[in-house]
């Protein structure tokens, strides 16, 4: 499974850019293969940043390019990856964890809070019901 992004070369620039806008993070390159290999690092940062203690070291992203600029990003770990997506969406829409529990009718906010803090691996159409939850608005495509 990974999660798509696209690549593309700036109009009237040098620079190529890159997103994976399931995860709310877009960064840029001088080549194509140097925004790949940003968008791997920017994306491990935020990993760190809420999940140090969960990365080990066999932790590994990968990005597959494909026609047309689309791009996939898969980990080995693919619960860091989901649980970074939820609170990447739920900060994006401005909620909080309350929030996102009332929209999903659950009486506790913990019971939320376990899978973005990577405590539970939902099912894929369970995972659908909490991206809706964290932001309504919008419904990243996930690739398999």
């Amino acid at each position: 499974m990974e999660l798509e992004g696209r690549v593309w070369k700036a109009p009237e620039s040098t620079w190529w850019l890159i997103e994976i806008s399931f995860l709310d993070v877009m960064t840029q390159g001088k080549t194509r293969k140097e925004a790949l290999e940003m968008i791997k690092d920017a994306v491990i940062e935020l990993l760190k940043d809420s999940y140090e203690e969960l990365l080990t070291k066999q932790f590994q992203l990968t990005v597959n390019l494909y026609e047309d600029g689309i791009i996939g990003m898969g980990a080995s770990d693919y619960k860091l990856l989901f649980a970074l997506g939820l609170k990447r969406q739920r900060l994006r829409s401005g909620s909080t964890i309350r929030d996102v529990s009332k929209r999903l009718k659950s009486t506790s906010p913990n019971a939320y809070a376990r899978y973005e803090r990577a405590q539970s691996r939902p099912s894929l159409e369970k995972y659908a019901e909490l991206l809706h939850a964290a932001n309504p608005a919008r419904r990243p495509l996930l690739v398999s």
